[in-house]
């Protein structure tokens, strides 16, 4: 065939020279007329096309889903599975490689990472890729390693009875700054800065039983984790050092240090900053930080999903610590902090706009509650978190006030049956409670739950939400959402993505009175229940993260320019054949997902 087949486009660049040669012998060119099938939905095909020049339309019956030029590949699922998923007809005249059927699936047997590309679903295909990623190296594949890669020197006991003298002498022999203690059915950690501490700052004397210093809240991980959840458990206990386990008993220790000397990172050091500001302004610091780090964590490589979970403890520990400094101790005995939206759902990254809110178990004083509200908002403002365009924020009256207040306000707003009434419900069950009096928000919860309890039409109203926003198809240029209002291929990956299933799982978590918050352990527990089957549930989980993933990048990319205008659009002709791939087979499920939730909930009748 050819040399012009270029071997450094997606999948093929996962080949070997010589798998790329095999490639090369055995591919040949096709052409095909204006109007022809090239290759016809439900029927299998000898060939992978690859378009040298032209366009090819895809087509499911007479609806356009994708416009296909050069570098694009079609149809895997044709040619692997035995039945193509749409009609593939040439929209002008076309030529295309034509790399048989036989070759392919050799190919395929041989090479984990090219067969990736030709995975029907999208959970087992996001694997793949991942997997071919931590083979090549980087941050992904550091933090895949294990605890036991990381940890050093052995473990070190010393029964609580010792002296602090004692032990000191010990955790020298041993050559290790920190120790188990064993107290009877207990054992916890002492470190050298305990003892020093203990005998500088208290003046305890040296025959001190050690277990008098002991720490017995033990943070620990096991040796089989990988480092990103050692390092999640770090930011969220604001630990610089984790206890090991091996086989069920204390093997040692992993400390920040052993982290830092894999990666170049300060996700774990951040928490004691927030920890020891003093005023505000020294908590916008940490703020700051907490925003550079996102930046930094996805340049090295780490799943979206992680970066989420790290950057939502960390701005949780600092709205608890935001509470802590301007809240009147009028609001600190009788409030409950509340995140809501998608922090609340622990799926924030980037910052885009507040969506917090406080309960109160019963009256304050009426300027103890405004000085707090503007305090605290105030302050986020400072530190870089945009006001919420629909003000679900603390400064608002609607969004602080008494729990008994919030419950009289969901039950208009369940009775109102207007989408805005219904968004609000959605966004305040997404709540979380941060800190203070807690149990306010699961008994508010409680009580809405009680009230969509078998009002099958409230839920469908409710569930017409996910018709807000069409889901395109990739691949229609010049087409859009109306909703989106631009010119070019440019997809609106949150309208057209993420809202669909987050809404679309919401409402169902509501249905079944499941009352975890985020994405992913609502559909865990829908799954559970048996309301999905596991693999589509996988499915629709790993299509979100993708979104996620690709609006991440798009969201980083408007702070370098320093605008927000357009950070969740994507366009999906500036994408690799593979990305475009994972994108295409994302939105086929967001589509399968909502006729779901339009069937079961009759979201037409609305």
């Amino acid at each position: 065939m050819s040399t012009g087949f270029d071997a450094q486009n997606p999948p093929f660049d996962r080949l070997a020279q010589q798998e790329v040669e095999e490639l090369r012998a055995a591919t040949d060119i096709g052409y095909f007329r204006p109007g022809e099938t090239i290759v016809a939905r439900g029927r299998p095909s000898d060939f992978l096309h690859v378009v040298i020049k032209g366009a090819v339309e895809a087509r499911d019956a007479e609806a356009l889903q994708g416009v296909l030029g050069p570098r694009d590949s079609f149809d895997s699922r044709a040619l692997v599975h035995g039945a193509a998923g749409e009609d593939f007809v040439a929209a002008e005249e076309t030529l295309c490689f034509l790399i048989p059927r036989a070759t392919v699936l050799a190919l395929i047997a041989r090479n984990a990472a090219f067969a990736a590309f030709f995975y029907a679903d999208v959970s087992r295909k996001l694997e793949a890729f991942s997997e071919a990623r931590k083979a090549e190296g980087g941050m992904e594949s550091v933090l895949r390693a294990r605890v036991r890669d990381a940890m050093h020197g052995r473990a070190v006991f010393i029964d609580g009875a010792v002296t602090i003298e004692q032990a000191g002498q010990a955790m020298r022999d041993g050559n290790t700054n920190a120790a188990f203690v064993r107290d009877g059915e207990r054992t916890g950690v002492v470190t050298g800065m305990n003892l020093a501490k203990a005998v500088v700052l208290q003046r305890l004397p040296l025959d001190t039983p050690v277990r008098e210093v002991t720490h017995f809240d033990i943070v620990a991980v096991d040796e089989d984790d990988f480092l990103f959840e050692a390092l999640l458990s770090m930011t969220r206990h604001g630990k610089r050092r984790l206890a090991v386990r091996s086989g069920g008993v204390f093997a040692g220790f992993l400390e920040d240090i052993d982290l830092l000397g894999r990666f170049a990172g300060n996700s774990q050091l951040i928490p004691g900053r927030i920890d020891r500001a003093r005023d505000v302004e020294e908590l916008a610091v940490a703020a700051r930080e907490i925003q550079d780090q996102v930046e930094r964590l996805h340049r090295q490589g780490m799943k979206v999903e992680v970066i989420a979970e790290i950057t939502s403890d960390l701005n949780r520990r600092l709205f608890v610590r935001l509470f802590e400094l301007v809240a009147p101790p009028s609001i600190r005995e009788q409030g409950c902090l509340i995140l809501m939206g998608s922090e609340g759902r622990g799926e924030q990254t980037v910052r885009t706009d507040q969506d917090n809110g406080l309960l109160l178990a019963g009256l304050v004083p009426e300027a103890d509650l405004a000085t707090f509200r503007e305090a605290f908002s105030g302050a986020l403002d400072g530190f870089g978190f945009p006001p919420c365009p629909g003000n679900v924020m603390v400064r608002n009256p609607l969004w602080s006030q008494p729990a008994e207040g919030m419950v009289r306000q969901l039950r208009a707003w369940v009775m109102e049956r207007t989408p805005d009434a219904a968004m609000n419900i959605a966004i305040f069950l997404d709540g979380v409670a941060l800190t203070g009096r807690t149990a306010l928000l699961a008994e508010t919860k409680a009580a809405l739950f009680e009230m969509m309890r078998g009002e099958a039409v409230l839920l469908g109203r409710f569930a017409h939400l996910i018709e807000s926003f069409a889901t395109p198809s990739i691949g229609v240029l010049g087409t859009l959402m109306a909703s989106v209002g631009v010119t070019d291929d440019a997809i609106d990956i949150k309208k057209a993505g993420i809202f669909p299933i987050v809404h679309g799982v919401r409402t169902m978590a509501l249905e079944k009175g499941i009352t975890e918050t985020s994405t992913a352990e609502r559909m865990a527990a829908l799954v559970r229940a048996g309301s999905f089957d596991g693999e589509f549930g996988r499915d629709i989980i790993s299509a979100h993260r993708v979104f996620m993933g690709y609006r991440l990048a798009s969201q980083l990319d408007a702070v370098r320019r320093g605008s927000v205008e357009g950070e969740s659009l994507l366009r999906p002709s500036r994408m690799t054949a593979v990305d475009r791939d994972i994108l295409r087979d994302s939105l086929r499920v967001v589509r399968q997902f909502r006729d779901v939730i339009a069937t079961r909930f009759r979201t037409a009748a609305f």
